[in-house]
């Protein structure tokens, strides 16, 4: 056999390194980069935390949704999102769903489960939406879905925030037949009620496994013994509605009897807990997936250097600046890189990376002064994490090479916007901005995202934002991350400077317009937080700055363990490229 065992081993056996030892760490830094993320933590847990406790729970032979999926997950692989997600200010303080990235049995799946410790895991506002972010992955890593189902149908107090609309709680089995007719199989494991919308979501996935004691249907108890009433209630329909209640109660609709003995439509009846996920492992099992051995370009190494210095690398105070290659000398293999033109647009870092072997491109806001003469257009000098124009043109470069290669890309963002003014219209940033969301979408290609701070005006969008519905999987936010179209101040000035300027003709004082501003700085500094970012949905997870490698192999691993569409690895361009 071969003494190498992989494609094109001279270009990526040893790639050239990148980064260097920490050479001090900064106490404060990291002392204000953990209270932000223990900020986060602390939100994870209340919602852990929220409805029903796990003991009585457990007493009474139910597990809760999260110990259901630490069971059904592979140890070490599990990548949570949406975690906090609640973009409707619930007072469940949820979506009622629980996801997140994580093999079992060995492959990546995207996982969802109902949150049953709260309403017996209801559909609550903003779950739609919920759903169809998780749906969104698995349609762009073309992975299978897990549900961990337990849903007692909608929280009918509140149907009118989660019931109707375009993306309401209808669309999500809309999604689940799109999946099945991409060939994205769903897997789902029924327990308890799932009337209703519950029902809908048992009965739409590929194969249905039910434990003993589930049932599905397309109306509970309470729907069929309310079906005729007078229009108001009166003792006379509170005494039958009683009788009704009593008697589906104890046998209600959409039993196993019904849908495994009668329909067939549950394939598989469980009488434990643990059997329904077992067999779950057992179909994931199924599945068609690669060998990673066949897409890996190399052995899966660690980096060189500890992620736990990217506290001491990544200031949380927005105005320092620090070394990008640091960065991601933290969350390559063996810290070793293929930069594609890097003297050309100096305020962007392009390149190949391995990523557990697999081969990545990367993209990141290079930071601080970029020297005198930079840019070329322009009479004042360029600064680290804005656009400028042949940073876009060298992004484009790289975006459709990447595409072509089918080499799925990781974005990290620190960015301030586009060059603006007219020197930089002339400079064609306008169309050069557009030029790369045109970019991004032809290149039909996946793609992650990490906010790493800023995440600023055009900008944010155009470099692999969240916004690149076809091709962004997900993203996510640290502790540092802030999230506006811009900064504070810029907009009270974009909003008020004309209001200063009258007020001053007219004489009148300028207090009040001026405590309209401040009020605006203040608003977008607590809506641009990281506990922001991820309720509203900005973001997909915060996620401590040592864990950012995990969601990057993740991400990677989902890619290329079925894809869609291959390219040879020895008929690449891009490293060729890169080489010259």
């Amino acid at each position: 056999m071969s003494e190498y065992g992989y494609p094109l081993h001279p270009y990526f056996k040893e790639m050239p390194g990148i980064g260097s030892d920490l050479p001090r760490t900064l106490k404060k830094n990291i002392e204000e980069m953990q209270e932000q993320e223990a900020i986060i933590a602390k939100e994870v847990e209340r919602v852990k935390n929220n409805g029903k406790a796990t003991e009585a729970m457990n007493e009474k032979g139910e597990w809760t949704a999260w110990q259901r999926l630490e069971y059904l997950v592979d140890p070490g692989t599990w990548c949570p999102l949406h975690t906090i997600y609640d973009p409707l200010g619930n007072e469940e303080g949820n979506t009622g769903v629980i996801d997140g990235l994580g093999k079992i049995a060995g492959k990546w799946a995207i996982i969802i489960a109902s949150n049953n410790k709260v309403m017996a895991g209801a559909w609550l506002s903003g779950q739609a939406d919920n759903v169809l972010r998780v749906t969104d992955i698995a349609k762009r890593l073309h992975l299978p879905l897990v549900w961990v189902l337990n849903c007692s149908g909608a929280k009918l107090m509140e149907q009118e925030r989660l019931y109707p609309n375009r993306r309401g709680s209808g669309t999500p089995f809309f999604r689940h037949a799109e999946l099945q007719k991409l060939g994205i199989p769903i897997i789902v494991g029924i327990y308890g009620t799932n009337p209703a919308g519950g029902g809908y979501h048992a009965i739409s996935p590929t194969i249905l496994i039910g434990h003993k004691k589930c049932n599905m249907a397309v109306g509970g108890a309470g729907i069929v013994s309310g079906m005729a009433p007078k229009g108001y209630i009166d003792d006379e329909v509170a005494d039958a509605l009683i009788e009704q209640t009593k008697k589906f109660k104890a046998t209600p609709p959409g039993r196993v009897e019904i849908h495994h003995n009668g329909t067939g439509f549950i394939r598989d009846v469980c009488d434990t807990e643990e059997e329904v996920l077992d067999d779950i492992k057992r179909y994931m099992s199924t599945l068609p997936a690669y060998d990673p051995q066949f897409f890996r370009v190399a052995e899966p190494v660690e980096p060189k250097f500890s992620a736990s210095d990217l506290y001491s690398l990544v200031p949380l105070n927005q105005k320092r600046t620090y070394s990008m290659h640091e960065v991601l000398a933290r969350l390559f293999d063996n810290s070793e890189h293929m930069e594609f033109r890097p003297d050309y647009g100096p305020e962007m870092y392009c390149g190949l990376a391995k990523i557990d072997g697999f081969l990545c491109g990367f993209v990141a806001n290079n930071q601080g002064g970029l020297g005198s003469g930079y840019p070329q257009y322009a009479d004042y000098e360029g600064i680290g994490g804005k656009l400028y124009r042949e940073g876009l043109i060298k992004m484009n470069e790289f975006v459709t090479l990447c595409g072509r290669d089918r080499i799925p890309m990781i974005w990290v963002q620190d960015t301030t916007g586009i060059d603006v003014g007219d020197t930089a219209e002339k400079a064609e940033m306008l169309g050069l901005g557009m030029a790369l969301i045109y970019s991004i979408e032809q290149s039909d290609n996946p793609m992650m995202t990490i906010v790493l701070r800023k995440g600023t005006a055009a900008a944010h969008y155009v470099l692999g934002g969240p916004q690149a519905n076809n091709n962004n999987a997900f993203t996510l936010g640290t502790a540092a991350t802030e999230i506006y179209v811009m900064h504070g101040e810029t907009a009270a000035a974009a909003s008020y400077a004309r209001r200063l300027v009258k007020d001053q003709e007219e004489g009148k004082p300028l207090d009040a317009t001026i405590e309209k501003m401040n009020d605006i700085i203040q608003q977008y500094n607590d809506k641009s937080r990281p506990a922001y970012c991820a309720k509203k949905g900005f973001v997909d997870e915060i996620v401590d700055l040592p864990n950012l490698r995990n969601y990057c192999k993740a991400f990677v691993g989902s890619y290329y363990q079925n894809p869609k569409t291959i390219c040879a690895v020895h008929q690449m361009l891009t490293p060729r490229v890169i080489k010259g």
